[in-house]
């Protein structure tokens, strides 16, 4: 009996009034006194933090990523300092547009975040399966997701919405065509690929700027749901990405992923055919090929999945030396929105929380605020420069300024852009040339599903638009989803 827990307050009293009330009498009303129900309540009441607004239904699990290949001639980041080194990490896979409890298998791009505690501060990649997105602007961001949540008449959601904005913004399609194929219902986290999706740099010893796209391939291979597959699925177990993760590493069957990257000299990124910047886009890999870095693999469940996965947090702003940003200017936006989002869901000492804390020293001047529980730096001065502590800069982690051109300052209107910006339509159509038989005639399928879901007054003009891009993108393409459509 000495060695068993005794039931506690959360203050550490023992107590053993936990399953009744106390009353006034055998059949009396409960005293306000029983502070222990009110503790209960009220903690239960706040058990659930506001979900993320976008990628709101997740898993995660913990791992190492191990160097097996040397590119210290592109980047000085320790992570990277010699084949072998091994360092731990975090994971988590999401959906993008559903809520907490939506279906797993449900058709949605999918969350790729990545964690490193590495010596030299935690780097966050925040990436998505697919190596694009909807847009290049973070300005239509709040309005490109409205589209994907719930209408606020019905508060349903809307395929109308959907195909509104999608159709109103030709700059969607690559990403629309991949979400319309079978890689828009993965066959759960483990058989699919991640991307960094931007365009982040790489520096090295010598202050070289590399730009670079972070690929992690699947060990596992591909694999997809069928459109129908994905909807029975979602009735039949809607948390089944979750499960299926969570059983294999629990299995010791472990998944992982291997790290490729492309790699973009400084000076190539001017007169590039393409934009290099813009999310929407691609680099072709006949001009940068893959280059193979390292091994990820998910070696470990979370023990607790709200302490260590709910309440992860990912930030595009977690760089380390090494590796750095570009002028994506949709990852300049996330720089922004990321860490603001955690501030409100989590509080400004979110990175206090032991998933989120830097294994290594962390020394700054950052004090109180809510949730403070590192002991606020105790008598330790508030205050930079000052003279009594021996926190000092070192200049060799000066960043690489970015590079600014003379150009003047505008609203640079998107479909108004010179070269290859403005081109909507050579890279879906080109990747839908790659598909196989059975793949294009799946997307045609799906498409034509989930267009038919558009109506209104406004129906024959959306579904009109959208028809046009397809077609732009590939004739074929376009009349077969117009002929499924009864156009």
């Amino acid at each position: 009996m000495k060695n068993e827990k005794k039931l506690t307050t959360a203050s550490g009293r023992p107590y053993v009034e936990n399953e009744d009330s106390l009353t006034a009498g055998r059949r009396g009303p409960i005293l306000l006194e029983d502070y222990v129900l009110h503790e209960k309540m009220a903690h239960f009441n706040r058990e659930r933090i506001p979900e993320r607004v976008v990628h709101a239904k997740g898993s995660g699990a913990f791992g190492t990523f191990t160097v097996t290949h040397d590119i210290t001639k592109y980047t000085k980041a320790k992570l990277f300092s010699e084949v072998g080194k091994k360092t731990d990490m975090l994971a988590r896979f999401s959906t993008v547009g559903g809520e907490k409890g939506s279906a797993d298998s449900d058709r949605d791009p999918r969350g790729f975040a990545l964690k490193f505690y590495t010596e030299d501060g935690n780097w966050d990649l925040v990436g998505n399966n697919t190596p694009v997105f909807f847009i290049k602007d973070p300005k239509k961001f709040g309005d490109f997701i409205h589209t994907q949540k719930r209408h606020p008449f019905t508060n349903m959601k809307s395929q109308t919405m959907r195909w509104d904005f999608w159709s109103l913004n030709p700059e969607s399609l690559h990403q629309v065509l991949i979400l319309m194929s079978d890689r828009g219902t993965p066959y759960g986290h483990r058989h699919m690929n991640g991307y960094g999706s931007h365009t982040f740099s790489m520096i090295n010893a010598n202050d070289e700027r590399f730009y670079v796209k972070f690929h992690f391939k699947t060990d596992q291979g591909i694999k997809n749901f069928t459109d129908k597959e994905s909807v029975e699925m979602a009735g039949k177990n809607p948390d089944f990405s979750q499960q299926d993760l969570l059983e294999h590493i629990e299995e010791g069957k472990f998944p992982s992923w291997t790290l490729k990257i492309q790699v973009m000299p400084e000076d190539e990124a001017e007169n590039y055919e393409w934009n290099p910047f813009d999310l929407s886009k691609v680099w072709p890999h006949g001009d940068y090929p893959l280059i193979e870095v390292g091994k990820m693999e998910l070696n470990k469940n979370a023990d607790n999945y709200f302490a260590q996965i709910e309440q992860s947090a990912f930030n595009p702003t977690n760089i380390i030396d090494g590796i750095g940003f570009s002028p994506d200017k949709m990852l300049q936006g996330r720089i922004l929105s990321y860490p603001d989002a955690h501030r409100y869901r989590l509080g400004v000492n979110y990175e206090q929380i032991p998933v989120n804390r830097c294994p290594y020293a962390v020394n700054n001047y950052q004090r109180d605020g809510s949730m403070r529980v590192d002991g606020n730096h105790g008598r330790a001065e508030n205050y930079f420069p000052n003279s009594f502590d021996d926190i000092n800069i070192d200049k060799d982690y000066k960043l690489k300024p970015p590079r600014v051109t003379d150009a003047e300052s505008d609203w640079y209107d998107r479909n108004a852009a010179e070269s290859g910006d403005n081109d909507h339509y050579t890279q879906p159509g080109n990747l839908y040339r790659l598909m196989s038989d059975e793949a294009k005639t799946n997307l045609v399928n799906n498409t034509v599903e989930a267009m038919s879901g558009i109506d209104g007054p406004k129906k024959n003009e959306i579904i009109q638009r959208q028809l046009a891009h397809w077609t732009k993108a590939d004739a074929d393409l376009g009349k077969r989803i117009a002929n499924g459509l009864g156009v």
